[in-house]
């Protein structure tokens, strides 16, 4: 069976091509009758428009390319359903590739996405190698990072400054007591989210001179429960006097979390156990862990509402200066850091 094509649609509805592709238009000018003639055949010969083809004559693809490092992190989970919803509204529809927190499938995935046309490319920003930075530049398409606060932004920003999260973690610790902190990171996480969350910690714990800065990063990203389990052992061997850990991400810090339980350490008063995200499991375990809380889906909205701007897919107000795309646009999306049970209270 060959392919239904354009052509075949007009000849079966006796006009034109033209007339069948204008007919396919919200704003169609073709009569309603012959529209309805014409879409009746289109769907029972299964006829599917070239959008690649209409794309190189109206520079509108119809769709927004979306890298994020991994499928079924509830956090990026939530931002592609918020930033798909709001996009759909406007017909754009969103690709989605991931990287497995790998900076080296970036570019290929990058390369292989623009060949594609997408009207914008939003990613998260996790360490983008020289290359990567290269073909966003030159793509002339707007480019959005999320979740970070990136000091060389490669385009727009929606997101917040990982680091200056984490100095806030530390300073909460301190202000309730705790002085020999420890930090559960991951290896080979070279100017990721992960990574400047861990510069938030070194920075704050010279900051406020407490003591030598202890570091166990040795866990691949994303860090699971299982490895932060097995990590405070090591923690604890190294530095028997720790008295709080800050984990990356949650999962981490319930593994440390759950392994101080079986060890018999009181949490917290013998041990202060702090995460990150604010994932379903932080509000479940007992007791519930200290973490900071981060609204995923309103990256999404927020990151979708900016695309539809600067697309031209939204009113303008004429005093607007990103319809042109041209004045990079900084998003600051606020966290909350959540006490709870795996801290002592105020």
């Amino acid at each position: 069976m060959r392919r239904i094509k354009m052509a075949d649609v007009a000849r079966l509805a006796g006009v034109s091509a033209m007339t069948v592709s204008r007919a396919l238009k919200r704003d169609s000018s073709v009569s309603p009758a012959t529209r309805r003639r014409i879409l009746g055949i289109i769907k029972e010969t299964g006829y599917v428009p070239d959008q690649i083809a209409g794309s190189l004559s109206s520079k509108r693809s119809g769709f927004i390319a979306l890298l994020v490092p991994s499928l079924n992190n509830p956090h990026f989970a939530e931002t592609t359903h918020a930033l798909a919803d709001t996009l759909q509204a406007a017909g754009l529809q969103t690709l989605i590739g991931y990287t497995n927190y790998e900076t080296r499938r970036e570019e290929p995935l990058l390369a292989a996405l623009l060949q594609r046309r997408p009207e914008a490319v939003v990613l998260v920003s996790d360490g983008h190698s020289a290359k990567s930075r290269e073909l966003l530049l030159k793509a002339g398409i707007p480019v959005v990072q999320i979740w970070d606060w990136p000091s060389r932004p490669i385009g727009h920003v929606v997101g917040f400054s990982n680091e200056d999260v984490a100095v806030n973690m530390v300073r909460y610790l301190a202000e309730r007591g705790y002085r020999r902190l420890a930090y559960l990171g991951e290896i080979n996480d070279q100017g990721t989210r992960g990574a400047r969350r861990r510069q938030g910690f070194v920075r704050a714990v010279k900051e406020l001179k407490l003591g030598p800065v202890r570091l166990h990063d040795q866990c691949p990203p994303p860090i699971s429960m299982l490895q932060g389990r097995a990590a405070l052992p090591q923690m604890l061997k190294r530095w028997p006097d720790i008295d709080a850990i800050m984990c990356v991400s949650d999962p981490g810090a319930f593994g440390v979390l759950t392994e101080a339980q079986a060890m018999g350490i009181d949490v917290p008063s013998q041990l202060a156990v702090i995460g990150f995200g604010d994932f379903e499991v932080s509000r479940c375990c007992l007791p519930a862990l200290t973490t900071t809380a981060v609204d995923g889906g309103r990256i999404g909205r927020e990151t979708g509402m900016l695309l539809l701007n600067l697309l031209g897919y939204a009113e303008q107000d004429e005093s607007s200066d990103i319809s042109d795309g041209k004045t990079s646009q900084r998003i600051k999306i606020e966290v909350h850091l959540t006490p709870r049970g795996t801290t002592r209270g105020d």
